[in-house]
Parts: structure tokens; C-alpha cells; sequence
């Protein structure tokens, strides 16, 4: 039943990619550096957070009870949604980049980021207010949140991707902080109530990433499964 989230999440470290970089060449400038581990610092737990919360969407057990589910995934989103607010914070006590543009790009990144907050509160009272008693409505009401969420996904990309780039970009990437983090399986488990021991084992990130590849209509026929 779970699935379609966990499909639609096959995206959900793009975040976590975005603050890894995409290359660790450059990026001498010590003033750069020295923000990008100011930030890398404070960002570090709300990428672990971040992975853990997807993590608990992902492998939710897919035969789990609709309420468990809803559960799991309601605690995700606020935490997806805290783990936002707190990187708009991290960027704006970072001060101003020191690059070209670095006040704007700032502004830009904290009021995406935070908007970004907001929608994932949204998805959050969106899978509250569903029924978990009627299986079939539950599980079209799924449908909506998945498709929310690709939607908001692709905000995330937009709300860090202009500071991922360039000088910024190169000395995040070299920062340990800015890595990407390996969910936690203590977590996760603890986090998304219907994950059962052995439970639907095999939906893990790689699997999600090979879902995304379906299109929207592929992954709603999958509602029931």
C-alpha cells in the first residue's frame, strides 16, 4: 500500500545530493571554505535526520496496517519538514556566501527552504485526515500525497541548487558534514511503526530508485499492492 510513497521518495536524497556537490575540485577560497563548513556543521544531523525519515517511508511494510502506515508516514513528514526548517536556519547563521550574488542567493535558498517546510506540513495533516479504516479510500488518498510529494520534491532541488553550485558547491562537497548519510536502521524501525521485523525487506533506496522510473500512472496501479 506503501509503495507509491516509497516510490515517489526514490528521489528523496536528492537533498542530501545536492549538499554532497558534485565535485571536489576548486573551491581554494578559504573565505568560501570556511562557510561551507559553517553550514556543512549545522547541516550534518538534519541530512541524517533527513535519510532516516525517508528510510521510514521506504520500508514501511507494504501489507502494514493502514493506520500504521499512516502513522509512519505522518512522523516522517513533520520530521522531513523540521529537518527543512533547520537547514533555512543553518544557511542564514552561515552568514552571507561570499561569492558573487551571495546576499541574494541566501535570501532565495531560506525562503525556498522554508516554503518547502510548510508543504511538507502540509503532506503531513494531508495523511492524518485520512481514513485508515476504509482500505480502498486510504489507499487512493496515498495516491494525492505521492503525487504532492513529487511536486515539493522538486522544490527542495530548487531551493539549494543554486548554492550547490560553483565555488559553494565544491567546498560543500569537500565538507564531511555535507555528506551523504546512510539512514539509520535503529531509527527508521523506531520511526515507522508498521515496519516489522523481515516485512518487506527488499524495499530499500536502490529498490525506490528503480520505481521512480514508472510513470505516476504505473505507480498508482500499485495502490493496492
Amino acid at each position: 500500500m506503501n509503495k507509491k510513497l516509497a516510490a515517489a521518495l526514490s528521489g528523496g536524497a536528492v537533498l542530501v545530493l545536492v549538499l554532497s556537490g558534485c565535485s571536489d575540485d576548486g573551491g581554494d577560497d578559504g573565505k568560501v571554505d570556511a562557510w561551507a563548513k559553517t553550514f556543512c556543521d549545522q547541516a550534518k544531523p538534519q541530512i541524517q535526520k533527513r535519510a532516516n525519515a525517508q528510510q521510514a517511508i521506504i520500508s514501511t511494510a507494504a501489507d502494514g496496517k493502514p493506520a500504521d502506515v499512516q502513522a509512519a508516514d505522518s512522523k516522517a513528514f513533520q520530521d522531513i519538514a523540521d529537518t527543512n526548517k533547520a537547514l533555512a536556519k543553518a544557511v542564514q547563521d552561515a552568514g552571507v556566501p561570499p561569492i558573487e550574488n551571495g546576499e541574494q542567493l541566501q535570501q532565495d535558498a531560506v525562503k525556498e527552504l522554508n516554503s518547502t517546510a510548510t508543504a511538507y506540513e502540509g503532506l503531513r495533516k494531508q495523511v492524518d485526515a485520512l481514513d485508515p479504516k476504509d482500505q480502498q479510500k486510504f489507499a487512493d488518498g496515498l495516491q494525492g500525497v505521492a503525487d504532492g510529494l513529487k511536486k515539493i520534491e522538486k522544490m527542495d532541488q530548487d531551493a539549494l541548487g543554486k548554492i550547490q553550485s560553483g565555488e559553494l558547491g565544491q567546498a560543500m562537497a569537500k565538507q564531511p558534514g555535507c555528506q551523504n548519510a546512510a539512514p539509520s536502521a535503529p531509527t527508521a524501525k523506531a520511526t515507522s511503526p508498521a515496519a516489522q521485523p523481515g516485512a518487506d525487506a527488499s524495499a530499500s533506496p536502490s529498490d525506490g530508485a528503480s520505481a521512480s522510473s514508472a510513470s505516476p500512472s504505473a505507480s498508482a496501479s500499485r495502490k493496492s499492492d
